[in-house]
């Protein structure tokens, strides 16, 4: 069941990066964020922050895999970070390994995670980016699943 839990607006990406880097060093593994908003409304700088907060190397350059799909860094929790964007049929996502990859010990943060196919992730958090302007983003966080509910908790205070 779906919970509305809370916005927030970022006024730059630095900010929406150093909301992923607070976000990265509270998640545990086998974390599932879920990223949903239009193209350039910040959700590869939200996962540089993310990937910053679970102390992955700054040596990675943290991109979105919009073509490779599926990039895997290193780090306290390893990271996961997919882009559907390309995705066309649901019968890759088998192909591609994800059902395992949300499913593991990892975190995974899944960019165009409206794509999914529906109740294909359980327990996750959902973060849906709004362009408010230039610069400016909204992040409205949804829970699916009561640790999640205790992870945005900590979150926003």
């Amino acid at each position: 069941m779906k919970n509305f839990t809370k916005s927030i607006i970022t006024n730059s990406p630095e900010e929406t990066q150093n909301l992923g880097i607070k976000i990265g060093k509270l998640v545990e593994c086998g974390t599932v964020i879920a990223l949903t908003g239009d193209l350039g409304s910040g959700k590869t700088a939200f996962v540089q922050g993310l990937a910053r907060g679970l102390e992955i190397s700054e040596d990675y350059y943290i991109t979105s895999p919009t073509f490779t799909i599926i990039n895997e860094y290193p780090g306290r929790c390893r990271l996961f970070h997919v882009d559907l964007y390309r995705v066309n049929d649901p019968e890759e996502l088998e192909n591609i390994g994800l059902i395992d990859i949300v499913n593991g010990i990892g975190v995974t943060a899944i960019e165009w995670a409206d794509l999914l196919p529906d109740n294909f992730i359980q327990n996750h958090l959902t973060l849906r980016i709004v362009r408010v302007d230039d610069t400016s983003r909204e992040l409205s966080f949804f829970s699916y699943g009561h640790k999640i509910e205790e992870l945005i908790n900590k979150i926003v205070l």
